[in-house]
């Protein structure tokens, strides 16, 4: 039996529509043995409405660390979501530094100003092939900050089905010899099947190249409904099987162990 679980859960210290509660019974109801709690954090701490607040992060921590008293049958974990914005790399170490996390997820949500997965208005009258060139470069800048311990959705530039004119295969090697060169693990992304993609990130179709590279994989919901904590995780699972993965990525401390399949 795989010993699943899902670090990518959001609750209402950001944007999802629950408490941790919540969460953690729709986790047991689901069979996971871990679940991770990764609330959206923004360097800038410009108080979007999809973000906490730096200040609430004492108190989502201690509300975690609470709760894992009370469940001995499901491991918790705490993390937070940090968006990668090139400019904020000395607020990002602080936020990091500034709570014992399990683990820290990197996305790239932010090109410039604006974000790519809130519309499809973004893409509108750009040069698309362009954009997926220096959405991927932006990820691979986040991995060699050795900041993150996951890289979230490494593709989330395909979330409005925008596609690129040409052969893409070479950025998705790329992002593989960056994760691998810099020893960071990605996650296979479902919540992608709930958005216009219809798919999971990153396209599976290239899932060989993190395979080769021997990069680190886990499966998480990016849920922030807690119906979709686990959500079609056995698809995912069988889809790494079959690329060649034999092993996932779990965490505590912010170290990485690896559990056979």
């Amino acid at each position: 039996m795989i010993y699943k679980t899902d670090y990518h859960i959001h609750t209402i210290y950001s944007d999802g529509k629950e408490g941790p509660q919540a969460c953690i019974d729709e986790g047991l109801k689901k069979g996971l043995r871990e679940i991770g709690f990764s609330d959206h954090i923004n360097p800038a701490n410009s108080r979007q409405k999809w973000c906490m607040d730096h200040e609430l992060l004492p108190d989502y921590f201690e509300t975690i660390h609470k709760l894992r008293k009370l469940y001995s049958e499901i491991e918790l974990r705490i993390g937070i979501e940090l968006d990668y914005i090139p400019n904020m790399l000395s607020e990002t170490e602080k936020i990091i530094n500034s709570l014992p996390f399990d683990y820290i997820i990197g996305s790239v949500h932010y090109m410039g100003d604006e974000t790519v997965d809130l519309g499809p208005e973004f893409y509108v009258g750009k040069d698309i092939d362009l954009v997926y060139e220096n959405y991927f470069n932006l990820v691979t800048e986040a991995a060699s900050t050795g900041l993150y311990d996951i890289i979230g959705h490494p593709d989330l530039v395909r979330i409005h089905r925008y596609q690129p004119g040409g052969d893409i295969s070479h950025l998705y090697s790329m992002l593989a010899s960056a994760f691998e060169i810099h020893d960071v693990a990605f996650e296979v992304n479902t919540n992608g099947k709930n958005k216009p993609l219809r798919g999971f990130y990153p396209d599976m179709k290239y899932i060989r190249f993190f395979a080769e590279h021997g990069v680190p994989v886990c499966v998480n919901s990016d849920a922030h409904f807690p119906e979709r904590i686990g959500q079609h995780f056995d698809e995912a699972y069988d889809l790494l099987k079959r690329a060649g993965y034999t092993e996932m990525a779990v965490f505590k401390n912010r170290e990485r162990y690896m559990i056979p399949f």
